[in-house]
């Protein structure tokens, strides 16, 4: 026997083992997405997205196990490693099924019909669409911009965004009011009617505040190794910190506090000043100050307050969100939904907006926004996916400032990868967000990193951008680098165009 017929027997053999452990993954997978789906039925009131919901329950469970032993294998014969199956799970497992059998000589292949992998990708760019407007000749990912509080005052600054690239609008109900929201709104409509464009307007309900309410001290600095307290009340009559004085707080919500325990991490201002929680007692609990910056960090009133890791029961729509809702259901095209954690979070919204329009179909509801910056929220991701778009049209927006604070920088570079991954899975649009173009955006000029961080946003169905001073031209810079972007890429899919630059060696 000649060593090339010994090779091909080798390579008949690989894949008939490859084959039947792939058919008992494939197996398994189909069991566990079915289980998954029955408990999933009653929340899919939209046809349309049973689809997708069955997509991710495919994905969830074939990721459930360690794929990676499959891959080298399965690419040595010249076969899909299932590393960009997101789309379309099962019909790519069988895809690699029917190719294996083939090389095994196993018999007849059955391989999936073409149309299953160009479908998902379609329902995700229509919602993508929906959500965030569609325009000809723009990027595969669109922009949206936070408007400032002087976008209210004319048109001209809204008409500046839309020339330099903007898809869409983000107003945050925690700043201005209404009156002011609806002048941004006003100057978006008129100014796309006379571009010809839908401008799709996202208004954000804020969520609940978890900050610092008040302090005593709030002008010391405090260094690494200096301490302080969160207490329920401040001693009264004091509102300087005398020298040797400890700098005292308390916290807008009595859940901060009970959540509290010895040895517990606490961050302040976003992580700019953190902390060691040393001690609990009743109406107190004492922390350490291990990293602020060279010059020490103040413990202010209004700053925000996060516990890494711990799992805060706060509700997420608050007394003033139910007012920006009002204003929301009458003028938005998107409600973002901020630190929405759980079903139960969903239901409230639900239930709140069914009240403002009774007999109305969520059809004729606003889309949704999953604002995702919780570890809670993180891990209840795909039912809160399954719940919400099993009702409406949905989006999930990776909320990297609090999210970031919330696992740690660390660990949040893995678990954006992962969002974008799983909402692809089930054909929902992302937003990348939080300091995109921050420097350039701010101060007029770009970080190298920040310009790499725009280029991987280009993976997103949208990226969105803080306001600034430099804010068109932070728009501009960021459709040019999304339109480069999509030359090489779309999505986790290398495009093997020609490479110009060395066609000359």
């Amino acid at each position: 026997m000649s060593l090339a017929e010994v090779e091909a027997r080798e390579r008949r053999a690989q894949a008939r083992g490859l084959y039947r452990a792939l058919e008992v993954l494939r197996g398994d997978m189909a069991r566990r997405a079915g289980e998954t789906l029955e408990h999933w039925d009653a929340l899919i009131l939209r046809p349309e997205f049973m689809a997708s919901a069955r997509n991710l329950a495919d994905y969830l469970a074939l990721r459930r196990g360690d794929l990676v032993p499959f891959q080298a294998p399965l690419a040595s014969l010249g076969l899909s490693s299932l590393g960009r199956a997101e789309s379309h799970v099962r019909a790519s497992v069988d895809a690699v099924l029917a190719s294996l059998a083939l090389i095994g000589g196993e018999g007849a292949a059955e391989y999936p019909p073409v149309e299953i992998f160009a479908a998902g990708p379609a329902r995700l760019a229509a919602r993508r669409d929906h959500l965030f407007g569609a325009r000809r000749g723009a990027p595969a990912t669109r922009v949206m911009v936070t408007l400032p509080s002087d976008a209210a005052e004319g048109p001209e600054l809204i008409g500046a965004l839309l020339a330099a690239g903007a898809d869409c609008l983000r107003i945050n109900s925690a700043h201005d009011g209404p009156e002011a929201w609806a002048a941004m709104i006003g100057h978006a409509r008129r100014i796309g009617a006379e571009l010809g464009r839908r401008v799709p307007v996202q208004v954000d309900l804020a969520g609940p505040k978890l900050r610092i309410e008040a302090a005593h001290g709030a002008d010391v600095r405090l260094q690494v190794g200096e301490s302080f307290d969160f207490v329920e009340t401040l001693a009264p009559g004091r509102k300087k910190a005398r020298k040797h004085d400890r700098v005292q707080a308390t916290l807008s919500h009595p859940a901060l506090m009970a959540a509290m325990a010895e040895g517990a991490a606490v961050w302040i201002n976003d992580g700019k000043l953190r902390a060691r929680v040393t001690e609990v007692v009743p109406g107190r609990v004492s922390c350490e100050v291990t990293s602020t910056p060279g010059k020490g960090a103040r413990i202010r009133p209004e700053k925000g307050v996060n516990l890494p890791g711990v799992d805060l029961r706060v509700p997420a729509l608050t007394e003033d969100d139910l007012g920006a809702l009002d204003f929301a259901l009458r003028h938005a095209d998107i409600i973002g939904f901020s630190f929405v954690q759980s079903g139960a979070d969903l239901r409230a919204l639900f239930a709140a907006i069914e009240e403002r329009m009774p007999g109305r179909p969520p059809q004729d509801w606003p889309a949704l926004m999953l604002k995702i910056e919780t570890p809670l929220g993180l891990r209840n991701l795909p039912g809160l996916i399954v719940e919400a778009g099993g009702r409406m049209p949905v989006g999930v927006m990776i909320a990297r400032g609090d999210l970031a604070v919330e696992i740690g920088f660390e660990r949040l570079t893995e678990i954006q990868e992962e969002i974008l991954w799983l909402c692809e899975a089930a054909e929902v649009p992302v937003v990348w967000a939080t300091q995109v173009l921050e420097g350039l955006v701010k101060e007029g000029q770009a970080s190298r990193a920040e310009m790499t961080d725009a280029a991987m946003s280009q993976r997103a169905e949208c990226v969105m951008l803080n306001k600034g001073p430099h804010l068109a031209e932070g728009v501009a810079v960021l459709r040019d680098v999304l339109m480069r972007m999509d030359r090489h890429s779309n999505k986790k899919s290398p495009r093997l165009g020609a490479l110009g630059l060395w066609h000359d060696l």
